[in-house]
């Protein structure tokens, strides 16, 4: 059978609704009251959600909104300005949590989707590839990384948090900011190792050296 080029674009079509259909569920709203700041990952099946430090900035109570229209306040579990992550936890259970790929074989030109849901409905996603999996950036939002993902994908405001994905739905990073018309955002082998540490302790401890001048 001769494919035309038509069905081609239907095939593309339907496979990038059925990794935002994939997703969906595991994206909310993070915000207080009426202020709608960013969006949030569902990170485990018991209440664990991983979003932007910058998004609950000096927030002690964040309410999270899924798209089925129930509100939880969240308690932040603990944050990392170095690496722009925070994790919150809801008390609730039987969430669906995203699955996580490997952000170090992402390829140039590779497909990603990012997703949000700031407003707390139907999630909203736009596409891209990527253009840098792996740009070293110096200063991040008052800290550093090694190294974030950047695409073409556009991150619309509120699009802080939200997951950045491959074609199969495997989150491959949280997406932070967009400037010089890229998408930046902090690969899932860094939020794996963050999320872990403030699991466990709360906060990440680092080393660090001083040096003083007489």
């Amino acid at each position: 059978k001769t494919i035309n080029s038509s069905e081609i674009l239907e095939s593309i079509s339907n496979a990038i609704v059925d990794v935002a259909d994939k997703i969906s569920p595991s994206v909310v709203r993070i915000g207080t009251g009426r202020w709608r700041g960013g969006t949030g990952t569902v990170w485990s099946k018991d209440g664990h959600i991983v979003t932007s430090n910058h998004v609950i900035g000096g927030m002690h109570e964040v309410e999270v909104g899924f798209s089925n229209g129930t509100n939880h306040t969240a308690k932040i579990v603990g944050r990392d300005p170095y690496s722009d992550i925070a994790l919150l936890k809801v008390d609730t259970e039987n969430l669906t949590p995203v699955e996580t790929g490997d952000s170090e074989n992402l390829k140039v030109g590779q497909f990603v989707l990012a997703l949000a849901n700031p407003l707390g409905r139907q999630p909203s996603a736009t596409s891209g590839i990527v253009t840098n999996p792996a740009y070293k950036v110096g200063q991040w939002w008052g800290g550093g990384l090694d190294k974030v993902v950047v695409s073409d994908a556009r991150l619309n405001p509120g699009y802080s948090g939200g997951p950045l994905v491959d074609a199969k739905g495997r989150v491959v990073g949280i997406n932070a900011a967009y400037a010089n018309n890229r998408g930046i955002s902090v690969p899932v082998n860094t939020v794996k190792n963050v999320v872990s540490k403030l699991m466990h302790d709360g906060k990440i401890k680092r080393a660090y050296m001083g040096i003083t001048g007489d």
